[in-house]
């Protein structure tokens, strides 16, 4: 079963789908879990900030939504996430898909093994390659403007980067900047579930690596301007989603993703 994670401006996919309200160990997930079917494959959907955008990313309750997911059987998981640009090459209107982040976070509960019982998960490849090809095809498809592979400095928000920090993010290797996809990748991979972060970029971040042609270049991010980007993004988002489940669900799950998980049968951390 594939899962997707929305994003800002993806708080619905599943037209006509069935809504469940799912408890986990860790509390309550962001919003109700709803069930249909894209392409034939059947595919749940979570809205990560909830139905209203009311959890803030620095508190959205990142392990239960993933622990829904779970319990409703999806081993897949398709995570669109707004970002911001922090190379010239890399252009609002268009996608990433990351392949690494930077976890500048603090604060947020990030694991689910924080004792009794301990497990230290690989997170040296974060995200699912496998994953990412269909990804790929999909925006060929499509003709979406699409960077195969990047990386992502995870803040805390809910404030955009100062200057100095956006110009520092871009010098240790940042490509893009987000707010959520740490831990929420992490989480994925200590459950065993190959994830794919698509991001949607709506902005030039604080301006320091825009082009001087780039019209984007007048000023840092405004979150106007972040929803505006979103709203025209979206109908490709789900273009993208509608051609890649399928292809996700037709192939042999061969990444390797769920082995870099601890043992099923070890118990979790506290909740």
């Amino acid at each position: 079963m594939i899962g997707v994670v929305g994003g800002s401006g993806i708080y619905e996919l599943l037209t006509g789908g069935t809504t469940t309200k799912v408890s986990t160990p860790y509390g309550d997930p962001s919003a109700p879990v709803s069930t249909g079917r894209i392409g034939g494959a059947e595919v749940v959907f979570i809205a990560r900030h909830g139905a209203h955008h009311e959890h803030p990313a620095h508190r959205v309750n990142y392990r239960a939504n993933l622990w829904a997911l779970r319990e409703m059987g999806v081993d897949r998981v398709i995570a669109p996430c707004a970002v911001g640009s922090l190379q010239d090459s890399i252009a609002p209107g268009e996608f990433v898909l990351l392949d690494q982040f930077i976890d500048m976070t603090g604060g947020r509960p990030s694991t689910f093994f924080d004792g009794p019982t301990l497990a230290h998960v690989s997170t040296a490849d974060p995200y699912c390659s496998q994953l990412r090809s269909h990804l790929i095809e999909a925006a060929e498809e499509d003709g979406a403007r699409l960077h195969e592979t990047g990386t992502v400095v995870v803040i805390n928000g809910p404030r955009f980067s100062t200057r100095a920090e956006s110009r520092w993010f871009s010098s240790i290797g940042g490509d893009v900047v987000n707010m959520t996809q740490a831990p929420e990748a992490a989480l994925a991979r200590e459950l065993g579930l190959c994830y794919a972060g698509l991001a949607m970029v709506t902005d030039r971040d604080a301006g320091e690596a825009a082009a001087a042609s780039d019209e984007t270049a007048a000023g840092p991010v405004r979150m106007e301007a972040v929803f505006e980007r979103l709203a025209a993004m979206a109908a490709t988002t789900r273009r993208l989603i509608d051609l890649a489940v399928p292809r996700i669900a037709a192939a042999p799950t061969a990444c390797g993703c769920a082995g870099m998980a601890p043992d099923p049968a070890l118990p979790m951390g506290n909740a």
